[in-house]
């Protein structure tokens, strides 16, 4: 009977627990409201940058505030044309440039944006921070993290099933069942989820860069100074990210797609 009660529960809660996705118009899993988790994103933001060193005064600090603000003003107005309005309600954006050798940028729940020093040899010029910015801030606006803590959450709730289901085998066979679970769910969900999730950040961050003028052709070259940065990578189905190669080639596939949008605000690209 526990076992029939803890799968009712899952479907209820999958059921109840789907919201739209405005950019994709794709329904998507999410648990976490933004009531919930912008308090703890700020906070932790606000924690981050008393542990770590913020740059301030330089022409690279400006670039970070200068592109951050653009890629903001182009976010309002793709979410205003598509009837959004009220999206950004609760959204604190603040951008920062932070001294870190790490090739990386972050942007939390709620617009909290920053930008490790390191990255910028490789982003070189605006458009390419534009990218960066443009696909980090699509991940907060995508909700990409309410949707992983979502499903985090869905699988501990079937894996207690897994458990439950299994009760009344040999502690072996219990064994065998939980870690083909944990493997398959890896592979099957996880790693593919997080995969989607990059993909969709850089088709919403495309069209964001090209709505705040920055030609989006300029995000091929970007990834291709990336990936030649870059060192050996997983397979691509062990990875969270989508190889290099993968990425550039649905990049190259969606920019028709971003300056057609683009156009409607009046940005025209070549």
């Amino acid at each position: 009977m526990r076992k029939y009660v803890i799968i009712s529960a899952f479907a209820v809660a999958l059921g109840a627990s789907c919201a739209t996705n405005p950019f994709t118009g794709k329904k998507t899993l999410n648990f976490v409201s933004n009531d919930q988790i912008f308090p703890t994103a700020f906070a932790q933001y606000k924690q981050f940058l008393t542990e770590n060193k913020v740059v301030s005064g330089s022409a690279a600090a400006q670039q970070v505030q200068t592109v951050g603000n653009k890629i903001r003003i182009a976010a309002e107005k793709y979410l205003n044309s598509l009837g959004q309005k009220d999206y950004l309600n609760g959204y604190a954006w603040e951008y920062k440039l932070v001294e870190n050798k790490e090739v990386n940028a972050w942007c939390m729940p709620g617009g909290k944006i920053v930008v490790y020093s390191g990255i910028l040899p490789v982003t070189k010029d605006e458009a390419g921070l534009a990218t960066v910015l443009g696909h980090e801030v699509s991940h907060a606006l995508a909700n990409h993290g309410a949707q992983r803590m979502s499903v985090d959450q869905l699988q501990q709730l079937v894996g207690v099933g897994v458990v439950a289901a299994t009760s009344g085998q040999s502690t072996q066979n219990q064994a065998i069942f939980q870690q083909a679970y944990g493997l398959g769910s890896t592979l099957a969900v996880t790693l593919p989820f997080s995969r989607s999730n990059e993909s969709e950040a850089d088709e919403i961050g495309l069209t964001l860069m090209a709505i705040a003028g920055y030609n989006p052709d300029q995000a091929v070259v970007f990834w291709q100074r990336m990936s030649a940065n870059g060192g050996a990578a997983p397979p691509e189905f062990l990875s969270t990210h989508p190889s290099d190669a993968t990425r550039i080639r649905n990049i190259k596939n969606l920019i028709p797609k971003a300056k057609a949008t683009a156009a409607k605000f009046g940005v025209v690209y070549k």
